[in-house]
């Protein structure tokens, strides 16, 4: 008995490997060495590159719902999800139709990326993550296990950010029709490090090499190369000079 549902329009490269119970849709591209694993679901128009791993129960090109009253998920013709070669997908990821995922990427578990998402390449996303649509995410990143990237958000390149970090992009939390005017995420810039728990209030920037202490409240901008704590956070010290991002041997 075939157990996969394979639309006649989709092109599977040489040397893929398809699991049980998967179903590919109209116009897909599969590059070659890849491998799906069991009950795996590919939407119309997604295009993968080469070597490219997709574990069990993972939807990839999954079209956003709108609810009535929803005041960032816009009713739009998303272009294809792409993601590039050598990536891996973990059990259960969900990665929306008009996201654009870099090379060597990974995705882990339980993880969602929204549409008009792009993720540069080297980029880690953790265990549970969740990335809200109309957000860039920059190279050699690190979203730890559970954290929670905001609507309209920016993170540059080498940005860390430890476990259960939230960030929020309504100062009006959820009431009056003036929120519509003002929703603006959170900017992260290049090599900046979030600790454990901390919270990141709307339209506030984390500027490049700072640190943001664990448990932290954020609710103003955070200075470049400063360590902030506390609730509110507030600058207590420089960041060391050898934990500088420029002091790092590490590949560009």
């Amino acid at each position: 008995m075939n157990t996969q549902i394979i639309d006649t329009t989709a092109s599977i490269g040489e040397s893929t490997t398809l699991g049980e119970f998967v179903v590919i849709g109209e116009n897909v591209v599969i590059g070659k060495d890849c491998i799906v694993g069991h009950h795996v679901v590919i939407h119309d128009d997604t295009v993968l590159g080469d070597n490219i791993r997709i574990d069990d129960h993972t939807v990839i090109g999954k079209e956003p719902m709108r609810a009535a009253n929803s005041a960032v998920t816009k009713d739009q013709r998303l272009p294809l999800c792409k993601i590039a070669d050598d990536c891996i997908i973990g059990t259960g990821a969900i990665i929306y139709r008009g996201s654009d995922i870099g090379r060597r990427v990974l995705i882990a578990d339980l993880a969602t990326v929204r549409e008009n998402v792009t993720i540069g390449e080297y980029t880690i996303i953790g265990r549970g993550v969740a990335v809200e649509n109309f957000c860039t995410i920059g190279r050699y990143c690190k979203l730890e296990t559970n954290v929670y990237i905001t609507a309209y958000s920016k993170l540059a390149d080498r940005v860390f950010v430890a476990p259960c970090t939230a960030t929020s992009n309504d100062n009006f939390v959820g009431r009056t029709e003036e929120r519509f005017k003002h929703f603006k995420g959170v900017t992260i810039e290049t090599g900046a490090r979030i600790g454990v728990n901390a919270v990141i209030l709307p339209g506030k920037t984390i500027e490049a090499d700072s640190l943001v202490a664990a448990g932290a409240v954020v609710t103003r901008d955070v200075p470049a190369q400063k360590i902030v704590a506390g609730m509110p956070a507030r600058v207590v010290r420089r960041v060391p000079e050898e934990q500088l991002l420029e002091n790092q041997d590490w590949p560009e």
